[in-house]
């Protein structure tokens, strides 16, 4: 695989986003449509407005981590620290937030995000580790910094005018928080289907071996890849302080496994090199449907946990079938 065919023939396997569709590709559609169903039986009102944009509004957070997981598992890779960098950028931005500023808090929490990624980019890069291993530690320590940093107690001192202008505010009747998961997600969409770094992404993913060979700086584009990852979980760590009015030295555990779940769930396979941003949109929308009948007719969240672990281990035997049916 040459450098040259590489940037000719786009991103492998992803031709029938938008136009050869399979059967697949239909299966999370449907599924949606029969969930739908089933919640507006089960509570007419879940086709209202204000509960269609509460249901938005808690995947948002899901939204962002899972684009992001997606293109770090389209590539070969894997990153489980997403929620505890979620955490420690979370808790550094608040605490910066009544000295310098809101605006400063917001970028800290960016900033502290890409850093993150650029560590474990950098590991996994340089010393060829396993992601789940690199990530695993990662998690760990980012986690130990947002317990230290916070005392182990959440931070409460946010700052009204952020928690109302970004959990609260709406523009043209859609929150502001739900505008950034969108925009993050056109962003990643941009990147995988018109940018060289899309291209590589799918390179790597297809055949990390022959990307190398063939002139791509592998090395680099794995750093690329798990920084975009940092950065979202540094702007999931904005929009989750300002929905919730705290800093979390613990925030959303789950939401890692959630995005995982989803992205594998949607169709981008786990052994990296296909995929695209439509499949993350149809993971992302079966899993926060699923949540939401289960909350209307009263299962409690324990059950809710096992639905979800549940739903990941079908998510792994799908992707296995597609793996078989594919070399068939």
């Amino acid at each position: 695989m040459s450098s040259q065919s590489i940037n000719q023939a786009g991103p492998p396997k992803v031709r029938h986003l938008f136009g050869h569709v399979g059967y697949a590709d239909l299966m999370l559609p449907l599924l949606i449509l029969l969930l739908a169903l089933v919640a507006v039986m089960i509570e007419p009102r879940f086709l209202s407005t204000n509960n269609l944009l509460n249901l938005l509004r808690q995947l948002t957070p899901l939204l962002i981590f899972a684009a992001a997981q997606g293109i770090v598992i389209m590539s070969g890779g894997l990153d489980l620290s997403q929620s505890s960098v979620l955490s420690v950028a979370g808790v550094a931005g608040v605490l910066v937030m009544p000295q310098l500023g809101i605006g400063a808090g917001v970028c800290v929490m960016v900033a502290v995000g890409a850093f993150c990624g650029l560590f474990s980019g950098f590991v996994v890069a340089a010393t060829g580790a396993s992601p789940l291993i690199v990530t695993l530690s990662a998690l760990s320590i980012t986690q130990a910094f947002a317990l230290i940093l916070a005392n182990g107690v959440p931070i409460y001192d946010v700052p009204g005018e952020y928690t109302d202008l970004i959990g609260f505010t709406s523009l043209a009747g859609i929150p502001v928080m739900v505008l950034i998961g969108l925009a993050v997600l056109a962003c990643c969409w941009v990147l995988l289907r018109f940018t060289v770094f899309g291209r590589y992404v799918y390179a790597m993913g297809s055949n990390f071996s022959a990307a190398s060979h063939s002139g791509v700086d592998v090395r680099f584009y794995t750093v690329l890849v798990y920084v975009l990852s940092g950065v979202c979980a540094g702007i999931g760590a904005v929009v989750v302080t300002a929905w919730t009015s705290a800093a979390q030295p613990i925030a959303a555990p789950n939401l890692a496994l959630q995005a995982l779940a989803s992205v594998v769930l949607g169709g981008v396979a786990l052994k990296g090199g296909s995929g695209g941003m439509i499949h993350v949109v149809f993971g992302v929308v079966t899993l926060g449907m699923l949540s939401n009948v289960l909350n209307m007719i009263g299962v409690s969240a324990y059950f809710q946990t096992l639905a979800v672990g549940l739903v990941i281990l079908l998510a792994v035997c799908l992707d296995r079938l597609r793996q078989r049916s594919a070399r068939r």
